[in-house]
């Protein structure tokens, strides 16, 4: 996936302005599994425009600065559309505790479960945050398309968050019946 196709399916809900896309659609939804900063966003949406994805409109504001407004194009939701039917190979798996893990073997057995103790209680959080999103439960969405869909990918991240708690009681058990380093 891209911030580009990001970007074009926020576009489809409504017009925004780069700042509307990074503090009301980005931070609040779509940066639990793909984060984007302010940066970015307007350097992809130039590039966008460039493309003819996007337009914009300058809004004139009193006492403030004023806003461009962007919103997406026809060629733009073309892009969208060939994008969302394409298969999307598997990203390359990458997690730097695995690493430290994986490289433990001169750490006591108290070290390395101190360490696994603090990954599990940042998963932990996560999955708290997750289970904090205010989005009813898929058996109360059956005719509401887009919010179902919402779901499926907030229950992906549960799913996730839940099998790594999973994962580390298993790693802190095993560890625990290490015999100690001499």
């Amino acid at each position: 996936m891209s911030l580009t196709n990001a970007i074009l399916g926020l576009l489809t809900q409504s017009p925004m302005t780069g700042y509307d896309l990074k503090n009301r659609s980005f931070d609040s939804s779509i940066a639990h599994f793909w984060p984007a900063d302010q940066a970015q966003i307007y350097r992809t949406l130039d590039k966008m425009a460039e493309q003819g994805w996007v337009e914009s409109q300058v809004e004139f504001q009193e006492e403030r600065p004023n806003r461009k407004v962007y919103s997406i194009t026809g060629k733009g939701r073309t892009e969208l559309r060939h994008w969302l039917l394409s298969f999307q190979p598997l990203p390359p798996y990458r997690e730097p505790f695995l690493i430290q893990l994986f490289f433990a073997e001169d750490l006591s057995n108290v070290q390395i479960i101190t360490q696994l103790e603090a990954q599990r209680d940042a998963h932990r959080q996560r999955l708290e945050g997750y289970q904090q999103i205010p989005l009813p439960t898929l058996d109360q969405l059956t005719e509401y398309r887009e919010t179902s869909l919402q779901r499926l990918t907030l229950e992906m991240g549960i799913k996730v968050e839940q099998a790594y708690l999973e994962w580390f009681d298993l790693a802190i058990n095993t560890v625990r019946n290490f015999p100690e380093k001499t």
